[in-house]
């Protein structure tokens, strides 16, 4: 099992940055694909953007792409999202997540959320 704790979250205004962070437990944190998802109020859990294991391949969401960078250090079983370029619309609890081995898109084990807000 896996324990996921992100941090990193707060009011920031629009133009702003954030670097959020994802401590797993464990020592298989780098033997897993890692995502981050997001969900707004009203609206669907999203998916953000996931990166492989040993960090070489990511994929973004198109709302995302250019002003956000998912980056991980398995020396310290740390995931992190860095969010430039800030919206009101990236307005979210934001969640990482680990993906089930062998699958594409499940992930399993999940944090708490960490709230980002994004004021105009």
């Amino acid at each position: 099992q896996v324990q996921l704790v992100e941090s990193g979250g707060g009011l920031v205004q629009a133009g702003g940055s954030l670097r959020l962070s994802c401590a797993a437990s464990g020592r298989t944190f780098s033997s897993y694909v890692m995502g981050w998802f997001r969900q707004a109020p009203g609206k669907e859990r999203e998916f953000v953007a996931f990166i492989t294991q040993s960090g070489i391949s990511t994929s973004y969401t198109d709302s995302v792409k250019g002003r956000f960078t998912i980056f991980r250090n398995n020396a310290k079983n740390t995931l992190y999202l860095q969010m430039n370029s800030l919206k009101p619309e990236d307005t979210a609890v934001y969640y990482c997540a680990t993906r089930r081995p062998g699958s594409i898109s499940e992930y399993n084990y999940w944090g708490q959320g960490t709230q980002v807000t994004v004021s105009s």
